[in-house]
């Protein structure tokens, strides 16, 4: 895990984000980049996977209509998905990368695919969103 972390960090750095914390015996790391208007973004590196994940939004409305709504528009991401925590509640972008054959290009493709995701649906995001 230690060369992957390393590698990971690197990564980090070669593409500006700041990193906010990291715990390499845990395996996490949180970064931002605020150009890209991401904020706390969580890595976990759990042997064989780059876990990407960023806590979005808590739902107002957890009917069936607005799960679809969601479902729909991860056709749209390039990379990565929203998903629900385990209390339906609570919307996160999370991606899931191999460790093994991780470059640049790949973690970079996911890190814009959350920033386009951010600039492009974050009015739809704030409409379903609790106040």
């Amino acid at each position: 895990m230690d060369s992957h972390f390393q590698k990971v960090k690197n990564y980090i750095i070669d593409l500006n984000y700041s990193i906010l914390l990291e715990d390499e015996t845990d395996g996490l790391m949180v970064i931002e980049s605020e150009e890209d208007g991401i904020k706390n973004l969580v890595l976990g590196i759990e042997e064989p996977l780059l876990i990407i994940e960023q806590s979005l939004i808590n739902l107002k409305d957890t009917s069936a209509e607005t799960y679809l709504h969601l479902l729909q528009k991860n056709r749209d991401i390039v990379h990565g998905a929203f998903v629900v925590d385990e209390t339906g509640k609570r919307v996160i972008f999370r991606d899931t990368l191999q460790l093994e054959n991780l470059d640049l290009n790949e973690i970079e493709a996911s890190f814009n695919s959350l920033a386009l995701v951010l600039s492009e649906y974050s009015e739809e995001l704030l409409n379903v969103a609790e106040k």
